[in-house]
């Protein structure tokens, strides 16, 4: 299913598994080049079918955050596309090296550890506030990748906002399909839903951390598309309207 489009590049998704997990293939219009977000239990076929069928060249897998139902086909997408690189925030990365949560996980390692120092190594980690909004920019091809961490969730769930560099700037709408068409989307992974948020009861979780996590996603000053890892699209604007809604509840 097509969930954005506007004149550089346009997104499909399509959920699997259980728990429904949007898989995300981002494809720019100009160039057969495609981006791939949390490929969970049973993506690989869709996502290498897809991109053989429109003849593109995948440039990385892009992790929200290390859950098994969003990494799940990382180890088979990496086996298929031997030489593209895996970006995962750094303190979710053992959740991907090893199978913690008992579910027959395979194993995938990231080439690309967001957020890491030159000498950091895997590890265990539990969500804390010391990542807070930390903001990491990437280019791959024409996008423009920017990861920005909300731990809580998990220690390192982060949004990942993605642009063409070829966009303009288009003024702020307040409607889904005025949106849909803008120059900015953000993937949410399991932090931000459509009127609901991610669940911070977890293993590895905190609610503490899951709360200062919304209130510093309440300061965003731009609002724009949201393509949560489960369920609907919704907005920057549409969620900070909800998020004082469950603030009392953590």
């Amino acid at each position: 299913m097509q969930v954005f489009d506007n004149d550089f590049f346009y997104v499909l998704c399509k959920p699997f598994g259980e728990y429904q997990t949007n898989c995300y293939l981002v494809f720019d219009k100009t160039k057969k080049e495609a981006l791939i977000i949390d490929p969970g239990i049973g993506a690989s076929s869709w996502v290498i079918d897809t991109l053989k069928s429109t003849n593109t060249i995948p440039l990385a897998i892009l992790n929200t955050h290390g859950h098994f139902d969003h990494v799940w086909s990382n180890a088979e997408l990496l086996k298929y596309f031997a030489e593209i690189p895996l970006l995962c925030p750094y303190e979710d990365a053992f959740m991907l090296a090893q199978d913690c949560f008992s579910t027959g996980l395979p194993n995938s390692i990231p080439t690309l550890l967001i957020g890491a120092k030159e000498n950091d190594k895997i590890c265990e980690k539990t969500s804390n506030t010391s990542n807070l909004e930390r903001k990491n920019d990437f280019t791959y091809g024409n996008f423009a990748i920017t990861f920005i961490c909300y731990p809580g969730h998990t220690p390192g769930c982060s949004v990942v906002v993605i642009c063409h560099k070829d966009s303009s700037s288009l003024e702020s709408q307040e409607d889904l399909q005025s949106l849909s068409s803008g120059n900015k989307v953000m993937f949410s992974g399991d932090f931000i839903f459509h009127r609901s948020i991610g669940r911070s009861d977890f293993p590895y979780s905190s609610h503490t951390t899951m709360k200062a996590s919304l209130e510093k996603f309440l300061t965003l000053q731009e609002d724009m598309l949201i393509l949560p890892g489960h369920g609907s699209p919704t907005s920057v604007a549409q969620e900070q309207s909800n998020i004082p809604f469950w603030l009392p509840r953590l």
